[in-house]
């Protein structure tokens, strides 16, 4: 039997389920997933290896207009998962409005690689009819997709929608070292985890004026040292990121800890700093320098 491999890219709105689809395919908590939109800035790839395929999942930003220049970032973040794919996941929900978005879909429905429509949430639908009408709706919107209903939450139809992609995977060798599970290093996933806790612990603009940037990461053999720095644009910011007499951040450090040491398998020693850098998501240089420009 040939060797399968594909880049599989998944794309769709905020807060539909992207990440936690793909962390269920990949076996692996690879996108940090949180209830709140816009955690995925980057493309994170995920990798599945078996002796007969290697998928290379991605998972993009939920589509936005963009406001600011972070955001115009990863708007092309997702413009660009549409041009590199062997196939092409797109996630909606049973809440949305199939015609959120209509430009972006206008692109999707012009791919001449496989899509895969995945209504996702489907846990919520009381009616069959109501889905249904749903998937109605969406096969006229994307007329070549196959449309899969699943719940991510779950664990729902995800197994066909799996078998699917293997399906269309094209005969190809392996594009990464069969051991790898992702292509980002290990300092990324650090301050995923960090701005994962903060997306839980702060409300309104906070985790979205936040940036992490792992300064050191020394690993030995079964402890690693780990020094990270939370930017935020404003002096009052940083009172609300440290909290009163430091509570917050001390929150903040011990579930990110915990987390990290699960990920990495050994005892963690963590230690959060806080910066102010004004204004860094409209600053070019700030913005290439946390990794969202080339």
């Amino acid at each position: 039997m040939e060797h399968k491999a594909g880049f599989v890219n998944i794309v769709g709105n905020p807060n539909v389920g992207k990440s936690t689809l793909m962390n269920l395919m990949v076996g692996e908590r690879i996108s940090i997933i949180t209830s709140k939109a816009q955690t995925t800035r980057h493309r994170i790839m995920g990798i599945v290896n078996t002796p007969e395929y290697q998928i290379v999942f991605s998972d993009t930003p939920g589509v936005l207009a963009p406001k600011y220049k972070l955001q115009e970032s990863m708007l092309n973040f997702s413009e660009g998962a549409l041009v590199d794919a062997d196939v092409l996941i797109y996630v909606t929900d049973v809440v949305e409005d199939p015609s959120k978005n209509a430009d972006y879909l206008a692109k999707v429905a012009k791919e001449s690689v496989p899509v895969l429509l995945v209504i996702n949430k489907i846990d919520l639908v009381k009616e069959q009819s109501q889905l249904e009408e749903l998937t109605k709706k969406w096969q006229e919107m994307l007329p070549k997709a196959e449309i899969f209903p699943v719940s991510a939450k779950e664990n729902f139809n995800v197994a066909n929608l799996m078998n699917r992609i293997v399906e269309l995977l094209p005969v190809s060798p392996p594009f990464f070292g069969k051991d790898a599970l992702t292509d980002k290093p290990a300092r990324f996933f650090v301050t995923e985890i960090i701005r994962e806790k903060i997306l839980l612990n702060y409300e309104k603009e906070i985790p979205y004026s936040v940036e992490v940037i792992v300064e050191k990461f020394e690993e030995k053999e079964n402890a690693i040292h780990i020094m990270a720095v939370i930017y935020v644009e404003r002096d009052s910011q940083k009172g609300i990121i440290i909290g009163h007499k430091g509570s917050m951040i001390k929150k903040v450090g011990m579930e990110a800890r915990k987390d990290i040491e699960k990920f990495f398998g050994k005892s963690v020693y963590l230690e959060l700093f806080v910066k102010v850098e004004p204004n860094w998501r409209n600053r070019e240089n700030k913005l290439k320098s946390f990794g969202y420009l080339e």
